[in-house]
């Protein structure tokens, strides 16, 4: 079917719909990576937004059972230059308008993907929302999209969370995960350094984490805007200094925003597989994974007993801290990858080895 893509500005494009028919409206995004489509469709971190892929062709490997980084995907929309109907990869079970309409999102196609990137990386993330419905006119789907709540108006944490905490078995350190929108591929690296894990809900307290007794408390990936989220805030806030805690990406801005720092929102942000990172002490560059609209102050940090760690080379913000003084630390680049690099993967046996030095000390 005919599909559009509106948006608030005004700006239409027209293609070919797949996956489910319909209207779905959300913030548009885009992501510069070559693969990883089906851990992207998948990641918690995507709702509520319509995602862009610039790499031209999309779906020629399929859809399989291992890649998924949660069960449901949350995203509103998929827009692709091209789309493919007949994959060929002996792990696939099925394409990917298959997985949309079993999720109920719609896909377009067809489009200049292109000059959609270049539009949105020139005037900023804005409001959207793509239609199958031939009624509707363009000026009735302009005003629909002007009025699609932006991730600043609303939190979208306590969509992707786990609604019931759960553990997962291990022999080594007890980490209590607060999900607020976990990738599975993060917990599978706690797994694979051993680790038991229990991951809890969003709004857990303090008092709930401490009781079960975990080594150390990582505060994980999610969507939308930190400050939509100050009960976690406030939760790492009382634990400080109590627990090791890593962050990562969200987890990152949140324990920023818990240290007495400040986040504001990226024109465009950073979502990709390819985005360099410096880590100030050993000089030493990574190639990072990275999906996030928010980033730390820089000069809100400044003052506070805060090394930054690691800084973006395309832009210089901020993508990493460590406290002076407190057993701390987050990254707001993915270092599980999924899709991406690992070249940053050691950084969870750093968060092992803050953990193993607390038991020491006591």
């Amino acid at each position: 079917m005919k599909a559009r893509l509106v948006l608030e500005d005004g700006r239409i494009f027209y293609g070919e719909s797949f996956g489910c028919q319909g209207e779905k409206g959300g913030e548009v995004v885009f992501n510069t990576g070559m693969t990883g489509y089906q851990e992207i469709m998948s990641d918690p971190s995507y709702c509520g937004q319509i995602v862009v892929l610039t790499y031209p062709l999309i779906g020629n490997y399929g859809i399989n059972p291992f890649d998924f980084q949660s069960k449901n995907s949350l995203i509103k929309g998929l827009i692709v230059r091209e789309y493919c109907d007949y994959p060929n990869h002996w792990q696939a079970d099925y394409n990917i308008s298959d997985y949309l309409k079993q999720q109920n999102i719609i896909g377009l196609s067809g489009i200049d993907t292109r000059a959609l990137t270049k539009h949105l990386r020139n005037q900023g993330t804005m409001r959207g929302i793509i239609s199958t419905v031939e009624e509707e006119t363009d000026q009735s789907l302009i005003d629909k999209a002007k009025k699609v709540p932006s991730l600043s108006d609303m939190d979208h944490v306590m969509t992707a969370t786990t609604k019931q905490s759960y553990e997962i078995h291990g022999n080594g350190p007890h980490v209590a995960l607060l999900d607020l929108g976990c990738k599975s591929s993060i917990i599978q690296s706690l797994q694979e350094k051993g680790c038991r894990i229990t991951v809890l809900p969003a709004k857990t307290g303090p008092d709930e984490i401490l009781a079960i007794k975990p080594d150390g408390l990582l505060l994980s990936n999610g969507p939308g805007d930190p400050k939509k989220v100050p009960y976690v805030a406030g939760t790492v806030k009382s634990l400080l200094g109590k627990l090791p805690i890593f962050g990562i990406c969200l987890g990152h801005q949140v324990l920023g925003l818990s240290l007495g720092g400040d986040t504001y929102k990226l024109k465009f942000g950073h979502r990709g597989t390819n985005h360099p990172v410096k880590d100030l002490k050993t000089e030493k560059v990574f190639i990072t994974s990275q999906n996030h609209g928010y980033a730390l102050k820089k000069k809100s940090i400044e003052n506070l007993p805060i090394d930054i760690s690691h800084i973006n080379l395309n832009d210089h913000t901020v993508e990493g801290m460590r406290h002076k003084e407190l057993p701390l630390f987050s990254v707001q680049f993915h270092p599980e990858g999924s899709p991406g690099p690992y070249d940053s993967i050691e950084i969870f046996k750093e968060f092992l080895d803050l953990i193993l030095d607390k038991q020491k000390v006591g």
